[in-house]
Order: C-alpha cells, then sequence, then structure tokens
C-alpha cells in the first residue's frame, strides 16, 4: 500500500501509516495473509461510526435550527451505507482496499457495504492519528458537502414510506419484505431483504441489520419503478 498516494487521494496528512493499513485491511484479506502483521479493520469502523455522527450532529445543529426529528433524517441520509459507499469511491480508496481474492470478485452490492466500512475505519484511523479537527474536516470536505443535494432532491424522506405509499397509489397493494439471506459474524452481520408487490419481488437491499436491508431494498424499488 502506497501511504502517499492514499494521503494525496483522501486529503489527508499521515503521522502513523499503521492506522490506515489497518483502515484498509478487509477480514477477508488476513485469511490468504497470515503475515499481514495488521489486524482488520472493524475496530477502526466502530471508532470511525461515532466520530462521523458526532461531527455530522454537530454541523446540523449549528447550520440549522430544524426540529429535532427533521435533522435526525437529514442526518441518516448524510451516513447512511449508500453514502458512505459513493464517496468511497469518489474519493477513490477502492484501490487500495486490501481483501481476500474472493471478495475482490464481488463488484456488487457486498462491495458497497465493504467500501462504506472502510470509509468509517478511515475516519477513525485519521481520528487517531492526527485527531478529532482532521477527522471532521475530512468527513465536511467529503461528507457533508452532500448536504444541499440531499435537501434539494429529499432524499431523506423514508423509503419504505414513501414506496408504500406509491405501491397503494399504482397498485392498490401494500408492500412486503422477505429475508433473503444473511451472513458474516454475530458481530457484523449482513442482512439481504427482498421487497415484493404480492409476489413479485421488486428489488433487494443490503445492510447491517434487517431494518437497513428493508429501508435499501424500497429505495431500490423506488428506482426500479422509476417512483422518484
Amino acid at each position: 500500500m502506497n501511504i502517499e498516494s492514499f494521503a494525496r487521494v483522501c486529503g489527508i496528512d499521515v503521522k502513523n501509516a499503521d492506522f490506515f493499513i489497518e483502515a484498509m485491511t478487509h477480514r477477508s484479506y488476513l485469511n490468504e495473509n497470515k503475515k499481514h502483521g495488521y489486524p482488520h479493520n472493524e475496530r477502526l469502523e466502530f471508532l470511525g461510526d461515532a466520530v462521523l455522527e458526532l461531527a455530522v450532529t454537530e454541523y446540523l445543529f449549528h447550520k440549522f435550527n430544524n426540529p429535532e426529528g427533521e435533522m435526525t433524517a437529514w442526518r441518516a441520509a448524510l451516513v447512511n451505507g449508500e453514502m458512505l459507499a459513493r464517496v468511497a469511491r469518489e474519493i477513490g480508496v477502492e484501490k487500495f482496499l486490501m481483501m481476500s481474492k474472493g471478495e475482490e470478485k464481488d463488484t456488487g452490492k457486498a462491495r458497497s457495504y465493504l467500501l462504506a466500512n472502510s470509509i468509517e475505519a478511515i475516519i477513525g484511523a485519521i481520528h487517531l492519528d492526527t485527531g478529532y479537527g482532521a477527522a471532521k474536516d475530512f468527513i465536511t470536505t467529503n461528507i457533508i458537502v452532500h448536504i444541499d443535494e440531499i435537501l434539494e432532491k429529499k432524499l431523506y424522506l423514508d423509503a419504505k414510506s414513501y414506496f408504500q405509499e406509491k405501491a397503494q397509489e399504482h397498485h392498490g397493494v401494500t408492500p412486503h419484505y422477505k429475508l433473503m439471506s444473511e451472513s458474516g459474524p454475530d458481530h457484523d452481520r449482513t442482512f439481504t431483504v427482498g421487497v415484493y408487490l404480492n409476489d413479485k419481488k421488486i428489488a433487494e437491499g443490503l445492510g447491517r441489520s434487517k431494518q437497513e436491508a428493508q429501508r435499501e431494498a424500497a429505495r431500490l424499488g423506488l428506482e426500479v419503478k422509476k417512483w422518484t
């Protein structure tokens, strides 16, 4: 991993490269590289998730005078897996990820999940390496910058409620959800859920919880049905 190139892509200063090598190490990589010498990035994800939520919450609190419920929805739209995966692709960190050969071949939903986690891990690494201020700057530059788009396009609306409203409007039915699969260790489960209209599956969503997977399925269902 070329730390100089990584730092340039992320727009950050790196003091201790070890944090960022760990941030880019997926659990699967260790199975094939026993002598890697670094842990996987899940602890940094845990830290980065908390730092991300705090930074976004502070920004919204100081920027807007809206009710708590509205700002909670905006925050969720900024920090969800879809947005973080998008940010990872925009920055260009995917090429630095260390993963198993099997993970490298999967460029679909699972890759997006992995990319979202990597952004949280990077935020955790920045926080440890140079402090909260630097992590906050990274979050502001790469994530909070999307707030205008979220508000303009109303991306904060609850996808499940909106999909149900549209399904009843266009088809006179209420959508239902089915758990398609779940994988991963107990502390880091991944769920795949399908959304159905009658017996027809419209879309599948991936998430860290069944609820998140349902929301993602509804969001994708809106795209499939062109109800956005």
